[in-house]
């Protein structure tokens, strides 16, 4: 029984069905759609060979690299990159449940979730050997967070003269307010573009309408033909000072997704995550997956205390208007640094790599002991 119907129990849907076809799967979901309102990208190293027959379903569109853009230089990472969106996972699940694969309660709100039982605000009651609670960031405990990564994005529909080729993940040459700012620009289609004004901030608050006003204002800049508004998307995710992962998971009962701290501490994405957690519920068997699980989290407790440890270092170490220079150190660093940091799996060296050298500009002698002095010892395991 897998309760919420975002990311993270789509993917475990889609790979119950295809690694275990004959498994009884529902998902109980409050609206009456999956997936809700959303983008989610990743890079190639993020999807597994065993994941790809279960994420290939859901992408919309590929690019063979992306740019980023800082006031010193700009970059082109020959790294593959994908998008997925929340029409595609509710399409490609109803595809699935009408297989017989997945059982969907849209429309249905889970008042009590214990392990192996599930009570709806109807009333039900329904018993299930496993039951899965992704029901998203908004159930993440707040009082964590050290700042805020959060983002206004509007899609846009444009002339296709006048769409860009291939993403920019990071323009952060626009002016630097209420912490790191940057532009995220995604070419969905021929004549729809994707604009995101996002913010690593000490607050969670977002003025809507200003920062639309201020996405029209930069797609007019970079020569985009707007000819109207095809999405709006909003998020807010916390980003905490301490590994969220815990052995808060229970026999019949797996906390899973963002509220069980299933995401990157740092950028706030979870479908690293949540593809790998998806793969290991779908490939063990029930008495393998204790085990499978627990080792998981160990392994992603390592990546995420290193994470962060960044988190605090970005946070009390730099004045908000000057976190853009962390970012701009991280970009020249080996590509495949920067795409294991974004997998979370950075090995030693990498950590170094990031750790070491002349420090970005604005560091705070004070504000980086404050960050190291409660960070745990470095851990022996890559």
């Amino acid at each position: 029984m897998l309760i919420g119907g975002g990311l993270q129990n789509a993917l475990i849907a889609s790979a119950l069905a295809h690694y275990r076809p004959d498994a009884r799967v529902a998902i109980v979901e409050a609206d009456s759609r999956l997936g809700g309102n959303h983008l989610w990208c990743f890079h190639a190293e993020d999807v597994s060979e065993l994941a790809a027959p279960f994420v290939d379903p859901f992408v919309i569109r590929r690019w063979p690299s992306y740019r980023v853009d800082f006031p010193s230089y700009s970059r082109v990472l020959d790294e593959s990159y994908a998008a997925v969106t929340s029409d595609a996972l509710h399409d490609g699940l109803m595809r699935v449940a009408k297989r017989g694969r997945v059982q969907l309660l849209l429309g249905q709100v889970a008042r009590r979730v214990e392990a192996g039982r599930v009570e709806l605000e109807s009333g039900e009651r329904i018993e299930a050997r496993l039951v899965i609670d992704a029901r998203g960031p908004e159930r993440f405990a707040r009082r964590a967070a050290i700042g805020y990564q959060k983002f206004i994005g509007l899609e846009l529909e444009v002339t296709p003269e006048s769409a860009p080729a291939e993403p920019t993940l990071m323009d952060c040459t626009v002016e630097q307010r209420d912490g790191l700012r940057f532009f995220y620009v995604l070419p969905l289609a021929l004549d729809r573009v994707l604009v995101e004004d996002t913010y690593f901030s000490d607050h969670p608050e977002l003025d809507e309408r200003l920062i639309e006003a201020e996405i029209l204002r930069y797609a007019a800049a970079q020569g985009l033909v707007v000819t109207g508004i095809a999405r709006r998307e909003r998020g807010v995710l916390p980003l905490p000072a301490r590994a969220p992962i815990t052995a808060e998971s229970s026999p019949g009962l797996i906390r899973a997704g963002y509220q069980g701290g299933w995401f990157h501490p740092t950028t706030g994405y979870s479908f690293p995550l949540a593809v790998r957690l998806a793969t290991a519920i779908a490939t063990a068997t029930e008495s393998e997956l204790p085990v499978r699980l627990s080792e998981l989290a160990a392994r992603t407790a390592s990546q995420q205390r290193f994470a962060t440890l960044l988190n605090r270092m970005l946070f009390l170490a730099f004045a908000p208007e000057l976190r853009r220079a962390v970012f701009e150190r991280f970009y020249r660093l080996p590509a495949e640094t920067v795409r294991r940091f974004y997998a979370l799996s950075l090995t030693r060296t990498d950590r170094a790599r990031i750790l070491c050298g002349r420090p970005p500009r604005g560091l705070s002698t004070r504000g980086l002991l404050s960050a190291l002095a409660n960070h745990p010892q470095p851990e022996t395991n890559p």
